[in-house]
């Protein structure tokens, strides 16, 4: 909850308040949210999960 506040200016204590108001009003309406098995600490820490991967083969648009 650290890093959401960190990200979004607020503290961790309204980014927990959020998602306990937050959650049941999704799973009223069918959707279901996974808990992530990603650990992120630090802003670089979601700039590097959030990188395309390299690795991967590009695919051109078609016209």
């Amino acid at each position: 909850m650290d890093l959401l506040g960190q990200l979004f200016g607020v503290t961790a204590m309204t980014i927990s308040r959020a998602k306990h108001e937050v959650h049941p009003l999704l799973e009223a309406h069918g959707h279901h949210i996974n808990t992530s098995t990603a650990r992120l600490r630090t802003p670089a820490d979601v700039a590097t999960f959030l990188a395309p991967d390299s690795t991967q083969t590009k695919v051109k648009k078609t016209s």
